[in-house]
């Protein structure tokens, strides 16, 4: 299941309480004071880690502490540090203050960490009061509290490809047949209730091209504003370089792919301007209902015409097009190499290898 939504209570870790001791030997009756200083607390840090795309492990448990220091103890030895708490999360998670809304990090790539809750520092034991004209000193300051914030987890997936499209257009259908990823199908719109990834290997030799899909659960008129399944997925095409259109053009359903393409595309500029922006590639799914080649053929010059843009015939059913398709998007998404932020190495390493080879 994905969880795109969390918020947690993050703990530093409390500083250990300074100690109070005297120095005591057999001939050194006054050695005087050997209180040691108590440890730091540990420090909460969020880190992205690669393979993880979800945050449920954060609906069940919403309080996170990090280690606190260890006290001080005799002679002059310091605390033990307290552990930092590492909270791995999924690439593409965003970090909010929950009381000011402020947003605090975009951890939109593996590895990326931040401290987001220090720990306290130790407290001073006796020794650390010792002067010349204060030789016995019994005070000692106990450990400085963490720091502790509430903090708003939103994940927006980060793929290569977004499929888009209305409810029932086959985008669950066709991500289950580019790919391994198993979705949950039906001949019924809303069967697809949250976004779902899947790996498209291009290359059956194993050269290493591949594609992350992820499909968006279907849009309707008005899901900019809640709509439907609504905003809620809206935000995961962000993350995406490129979008894939699946029109439908089942003719039993009376529906016009040309107005349903132009309403998601509708849908996607009232959201936010920056996803028409995005590189497109339109896939016209379901050409097995066509009953001759001539009948596919004027449908595909037909959609052309209408929404001037090429478009991709496929069938997930019978898998025309399929392959296709897997190559119209990566073309595009290598001509698209140089977008700032670019995850995909395993484009630039394919185009390196074509380069070298022609060479």
């Amino acid at each position: 299941m994905l969880i795109d939504h969390a918020v947690i209570e993050v703990f530093g870790g409390k500083g250990g309480d300074g100690h109070v001791s005297f120095r005591r030997l057999k001939y050194i009756p006054k050695g005087g004071p050997s209180g040691g200083d108590g440890g730091r607390g540990g420090d909460v840090i969020l880190h992205a880690q690669a393979g993880l795309d979800t945050l449920m492990d954060f609906s069940g448990r919403h309080h996170w502490r990090a280690e606190d220091g260890g006290p001080g103890e005799n002679k002059q030895k310091h605390g033990r540090d307290g552990e930092d708490l590492v909270i791995h999360l999924p690439p593409g998670t965003l970090v909010y203050d929950e009381h000011t809304g402020e947003l605090i990090a975009d951890l939109d790539a593996p590895g990326k960490s931040l401290v987001v809750a220090r720990g306290g520092a130790g407290g001073f034991g006796n020794e650390h009061f010792k002067s010349a004209t204060h030789q016995t000193p019994r005070e000692s300051t106990p450990g400085d509290p963490g720091e502790q914030r509430a903090l708003r987890l939103e994940l927006k997936l980060i793929a290569d490809i977004g499929l888009v499209g209305k409810p029932n257009a086959g985008k669950s259908t066709l991500l289950s047949r580019l790919s391994r990823a198993t979705p949950r199908i039906a001949d019924y719109p809303f069967t697809t209730l949250e976004p779902g990834l899947g790996i498209a290997e291009l290359d059956a030799d194993g050269a290493g091209r591949r594609l992350v899909i992820a499909d968006i659960p279907g849009l309707i008129e008005g899901a900019h504003s809640g709509a439907g399944l609504g905003i809620d997925f809206l935000r995961h095409i962000e993350r995406t370089r490129l979008l894939v259109h699946v029109v439908d053009i089942d003719p039993s359903d009376g529906s016009d792919p040309v107005e349903n393409y132009r309403v998601i595309r509708r849908e996607l500029g009232e959201y936010s301007q920056a996803l028409l922006q995005k590189p497109q590639v339109i896939a016209l799914s379901k050409m097995d209902l066509l009953a001759t080649d001539e009948d596919r053929a004027a449908a595909v010059t037909l959609v052309e015409e209408a929404i001037g843009h090429h478009v991709v015939p496929i069938s997930a059913a019978t898998g025309l097009g399929l392959t296709q398709l897997l190559e119209t998007c990566w073309q595009r998404l290598r001509n698209d190499i140089t977008t700032p932020g670019w995850r995909g190495r395993n484009l630039q390493t394919a185009a390196d290898a074509e380069e070298e080879s022609s060479g």
